[in-house]
């Protein structure tokens, strides 16, 4: 059995084998957590109210290696030219570098700055090897005949670097609820991994199979009420991995349609980021100073219960890949928007009455 002729084939067995190998592994990594001690205790700003291992990354991180092992061995990535293939490589030593970063502070409690300063170098060091936004299509003419403006090194390098860690980072601070990192991420990479194969780049498709996969099965045991955190671990290494797959695959070369579609997919968690650093920075306080002025915060305070807002953030995701599918031209678009659009209208309705039946 090979791949190398059937790229749909490669993709579904890839996710399908990442979320069973996952759902196997993580069991495994939570009584190691339990039987070390390594585990995440309650404080008055997080929600659990008992110890959790929170080293749910280590599983998510070896059900994505196996499954992307698995499909390489079949021959999914026999067809790779040696600069996707450096491309792909580089994206994923970027990913597990942050894992350990990630890893590093669930083990030791590393400060901001360090992890920060951690992310900023392994970044550079991706851009140096060419995961990098590297030029933007000029619409309608711009500029002159030339139809790419070239960005030069400095704003390459800057582009670049803010992609990679604000993405982290964004997805970092989404994990506060049960299941809301994971699903957020899974769902980004389905769409990243459609908006990929409709976009003729299997490879990044291949590798969001894996990340998508991986997320539905860590769901299996991270979904409310939890029985394992992923951690900054995992959050990192998700993070960093829709940003890079975003680069090398729908965002590659950065035509002026596909810049458009990573950041619709990842705009809700992104545009949480922003709004919670300039409400810190409004009051004076470091963007890192630990608060509940994030999104599900604010869902939680207005009376939804802990898995109505994960769901609502859920079907609010949902519906920004399925703008993006539709951007891409990608095919049943209309039916995908639909659908999503039905379920956002459904989740929506359902959150309001039951707002209105707990008020009365």
């Amino acid at each position: 059995m090979t791949f190398a002729t059937s790229p749909n084939a490669a993709a579904l067995f890839t996710l399908g084998g990442a979320a069973i190998l996952t759902a196997l592994i993580v069991p495994i990594v939570r009584r190691l957590g339990l039987r070390w001690d390594l585990v995440d205790t309650p404080d008055p700003r997080k929600q659990h109210t008992r110890p959790m291992v929170r080293l749910g990354g280590v599983g998510i991180v070896i059900g994505f290696s196996l499954a992307l092992t698995l499909t390489w061995l079949l021959g999914g990535f026999a067809d790779l030219p040696p600069d996707k293939d450096q491309l792909i490589w580089t994206t994923l030593a970027g990913a597990l570098c942050f894992f350990v970063i990630g890893l590093a502070d669930d083990l030791f409690a590393l400060p901001p700055l360090p992890r920060l300063l951690g992310q900023l170098l392994v970044a550079i060091a991706v851009w140096g090897e060419g995961v990098r936004i590297g030029s933007i299509e000029l619409p309608f003419g711009l500029f002159g005949s030339a139809p790419y403006l070239v960005l030069p090194d400095g704003f390459s390098l800057l582009a670049t670097v803010i992609w990679l860690v604000g993405i982290t980072n964004a997805i970092n601070w989404l994990d506060g609820l049960d299941g809301l990192a994971a699903g957020v991420s899974g769902i980004a990479a389905v769409g990243l991994l459609s908006v990929s194969f409709s976009l003729h780049q299997p490879a990044a498709g291949l590798l969001a199979a894996a990340l998508a996969g991986a997320c539905l099965g860590f769901l299996r045991h991270n979904f409310n009420p939890a029985r394992i955190f992923m951690g900054d671990g995992g959050s990192y290494f998700l993070g960093f991995a829709l940003a890079a797959i975003s680069i090398v695959g729908p965002a590659k070369g950065l035509t002026s349609v596909s810049l458009l579609l990573p950041i619709l997919i990842l705009s809700l968690p992104l545009a949480d980021m922003s709004a919670v650093i300039m409400g810190r920075l409004s009051e004076g306080r470091s963007p890192f100073y630990p608060d509940r002025r994030h999104l599900h915060h604010r869902l939680l305070r207005a009376g939804l219960s802990h898995r109505r807002t994960v769901v609502l953030i859920y079907a609010f995701t949902q519906w920004l890949a399925a703008l993006a599918l539709v951007v891409a031209n990608a095919e049943l678009r209309f039916l995908w928007l639909a659908l999503a659009t039905a379920v956002l209208v459904g989740v929506v309705v359902l959150a309001r009455r039951q707002m209105q039946q707990e008020r009365s």
